[in-house]
C-alpha cells in the first residue's frame, strides 16, 4: 500500500507541464461542451495524482511513461510538496466544480473550471506553477513548516542538487 500511495520527490517537471496541458485540454472540452461527464476524468485525476502521484492517473501514466521518455532533452527535476500542494487545489476547484454542477449551478461550475484552465494553462505553456508559488508563500508565512520541504526552504540545497 505504501507504493501506491505517495508523491514523487523530485518530480520531472517536462511531465508535470504534460499533465497539466491534460487538465487544459479537459478544463476547455468542459467549457465548450458544457457536459458535466468531462468533471469525473478531471476530478478524478487530480485526486489520484494528489494520493498517489501518476501510479493511479492515467495521465499522470502517460506523461511519464510514454511521453516524457521520447522528449529527448535535458529534464529539469524540482521538488515534489509544492506540485502535490497544486495538485490538491486542482483536485478542490474540480471537486467544487462537480458539486456546484450537481446542483444545477452550471454558471458557478463555469466559472471554477475557468479559474483551473487559467492556473493549468500557466503550468503547461509557461512553466510557472502557481499552487508553488501559493505553497512558497505559505512556507514563508511559517504557515508550512520547513521540515515538509527542505528543498524549498533552502535554496543552497536545490543549487547542490542540480549542480
Amino acid at each position: 500500500m505504501a507504493k501506491i500511495l505517495g508523491f514523487p520527490n523530485p518530480v520531472n517537471e517536462t511531465s508535470a507541464r504534460i499533465v497539466a496541458t491534460g487538465a487544459v485540454t479537459l478544463s476547455v472540452l468542459f467549457l465548450i461542451t458544457g457536459s458535466g461527464w468531462v468533471l469525473v476524468p478531471l476530478t478524478y485525476g487530480f485526486v489520484a495524482r494528489v494520493l498517489t502521484g501518476p501510479t493511479l492517473s492515467p495521465l499522470g501514466r502517460l506523461a511519464t511513461q510514454v511521453i516524457t521518455p521520447r522528449i529527448r532533452r535535458e529534464h529539469k527535476f524540482v521538488p515534489g510538496p509544492p506540485k502535490r500542494f497544486a495538485q490538491g487545489i486542482g483536485a478542490a476547484f474540480s471537486i467544487t466544480a462537480s458539486v456546484l454542477w450537481l446542483l444545477d449551478l452550471h454558471t458557478a461550475s463555469f466559472v471554477v473550471i475557468a479559474m483551473l484552465a487559467f492556473a493549468a494553462s500557466l503550468e503547461a505553456f509557461v512553466g510557472y506553477c502557481l499552487g508553488c508559488a501559493i505553497f512558497g508563500q505559505l512556507m514563508r508565512w511559517n504557515l508550512v513548516p520547513e521540515s515538509v520541504c527542505l528543498d524549498c526552504a533552502d535554496i543552497s540545497r536545490r543549487v547542490a542538487a542540480q549542480g
